[in-house]
């Protein structure tokens, strides 16, 4: 519990953009709640601009596959090592790990054998393999905060305390401004279509998914050539991650930074790579198709422990494939073209994405995730450790 007149400290752990952005709107409504309240760790441009003191940067950590996880291993260590200093140092009244879901295993078990409670926010993916894993983050934790409605099932059958808060983008997945308006801000005209790359938030991500969609940019505008492009980047790749790529490519792709959701909202259809741009892009509506690649033995190995046949969030929520989803040699600028040339001129195909995004977006809920984080949170700054 709070010390009376103690300014509480809340040491904050994301890995990823999704996370820091998470963690970010969670702060940002503790602060309304309780302005005095403290929160330092490790994020990135999200987290720094709500206020948390930002001790390490999560930027080049933010890596999925265990080859990739491999490459990085000395700065996930280093990284680790940190972090478990700053909660040996600063004794926080609350740890609260945002996703990241290996790492923050490892410092929630830290942390709880040193008395500090421990809030887990997105539950690891159980329903889609490893569910015995469920006892082992329990062991760790004060709390697991869930942000779909059919994980917390598989917590309460072992026991372990759980809240279901809400997805935190049913919220935050607002533009800035009408389309309209963001089409002429952008440069772009109505009478032509408007193609998205979400290339992904990780440099692998970059290096994997860029080109291969870069290469179906072209084949679009070949063939269609009044087809304007968009490239929304996310806050945790820098401009020279980008800048050899799209040098190389003979079309011209705007670049858009820090409005997603506006640059979102303008497309009429949209190539990504999965996780949460893949729900976000469902909960503006607009047509996508997900492609991913991952290292020859990441794939392999998850072919064997995935329980689920999807990997994009959208179909995962809906139960059934309402976005194709084209992985590993499958997403090639072949398929991609192709796929987006459906969305885009097939209109029975068009519709029929656009309300089965909605229907997506319904089963979503009416969303508070980032306020029913922070009640959560603050609730627990006045109770004891399990």
């Amino acid at each position: 519990m709070v010390n009376p007149g103690k300014a509480p400290t809340v040491v904050f752990s994301a890995g990823e953009s999704s996370g820091d952005r998470h963690a970010a709107h969670m702060f940002d409504d503790m602060r309304k709640l309780q302005p005095a309240i403290r929160g330092l760790g490790m994020g990135g441009a999200a987290m720094r601009a709500a206020g948390i003191d930002i001790r390490f940067d999560s930027s080049g950590i933010g890596v999925i596959g265990l080859v990739e996880i491999l490459k990085h291993y000395g700065e996930i260590r280093q990284a680790l090592r940190m972090m478990k200093a700053l909660v040996e140092h600063e004794k926080p009244d609350l740890l609260v790990c945002v996703d990241y879901k290996e790492f923050n295993l490892k410092l929630a078990q830290f942390a709880k054998r040193r008395g500090v409670k421990v809030l887990f926010y997105v539950s690891p993916q159980v329903w889609a393999w490893r569910s015995g894993r469920v006892k082992t983050y329990g062991q760790a934790i004060d709390m697991m905060a869930v942000i779909f409605p059919f994980e917390t099932v598989y917590y309460q059958a072992e026991n372990v305390p759980v809240r279901y808060v809400g997805h935190p983008s049913v919220d935050k997945v607002q533009p800035m401004r009408t389309r309209t308006d963001d089409m002429m801000l952008f440069g772009l005209t109505d009478d032509a279509p408007v193609v998205g790359l979400l290339p992904g938030s990780r440099s692998n991500e970059i290096k994997r998914m860029l080109p291969v969609m870069l290469d179906a940019v072209q084949q679009l505008a070949q063939k269609h050539p009044d087809c304007q492009f968009l490239l929304p980047q996310a806050d945790s790749i820098d401009d020279l991650a980008l800048a050899d790529y799209l040098a190389a490519c003979k079309v011209a792709i705007k670049v858009i930074k820090q409005q997603t959701y506006d640059a979102i909202q303008c497309c009429d259809a949209i190539m990504t790579t999965s996780g949460t741009a893949s729900l976000e892009i469902a909960l503006l509506g607009v047509p996508m198709v997900i492609a991913y690649r991952l290292s020859p033995l990441t794939y392999w190995l998850g072919k064997q422990l995935v329980k689920i046949p999807f990997i994009g969030l959208p179909n995962i929520i809906a139960g059934r494939r309402v976005v194709t989803e084209l992985i590993q040699h499958d997403a090639n600028a072949d398929n991609l073209a192709t796929e987006i040339e459906r969305l885009l001129f097939d209109q029975n195909i068009r519709a029929t994405a656009i309300a089965e995004l909605q229907r997506v977006k319904s089963l979503m809920g009416e969303g508070g995730g980032s306020h029913n984080m922070a009640l959560l949170a603050l609730e627990m700054l006045e109770t004891a450790p399990r």
